[in-house]
């Protein structure tokens, strides 16, 4: 069929003039190297966690760190009862990194944290506000610098000693 004819699907219109599409390789130089080092990251395969008792992965569980930021609330919470830490029973703490779910009060962003935190993603630990651990600990900045200090030097004396006594030896 001619391209010219009337009936021809690649005749040019003169409303829509057909302009050259840009082929795969020209639009993504277009992409910023941000963007593209998020795709990139969001792309990462997550290793599948079994139940214990069953040896079976649940079906939402996510394969990809994308799908792990597209979970929904209600999947969240199936998926720690799948894996015994909303319901604890004696596989709750069988699994490599159990995590508590109480049965209230979590928002979603807690939930998506801790099961994070529970499948070993990176970065999804309890947050800790501004100076809580030097609070609950009752240290201040000072104090833990002291220590810190005192620690380090208590190890330098240690190597000194080891050195002039030839290495450690066993009695």
């Amino acid at each position: 069929m001619d391209p010219t004819s009337p009936r021809s699907p690649h005749r040019p219109s003169p409303f829509f003039p057909r302009s050259p599409r840009p082929n795969l390789t020209t639009r993504r130089s277009h992409i910023s190297p941000s963007f593209a080092a998020k795709l990139s990251q969001m792309s990462l395969q997550l290793a599948p966690l079994v139940q214990l008792t069953t040896g079976l992965v649940h079906p939402s569980f996510p394969s990809t760190l994308l799908n792990f930021w597209l979970l929904t609330e209600a999947q969240l919470d199936e998926i720690a009862h799948f894996y015994h830490q909303r319901t604890p029973s004696v596989y709750t703490s069988q699994y490599p990194c159990p995590v508590y779910w109480p049965s209230e009060g979590m928002t979603i962003e807690d939930k998506r944290r801790k099961l994070g935190r529970f499948i070993g993603l990176r970065g999804c630990d309890s947050p800790v506000v501004n100076g809580q651990v030097q609070e609950m600990m009752g240290w201040s900045e000072e104090r833990i610098r002291e220590e810190i200090r005192r620690r380090m030097d208590g190890e330098r004396e240690g190597e000194e000693a080891r050195g002039k006594m030839g290495g450690w030896r066993r009695f």
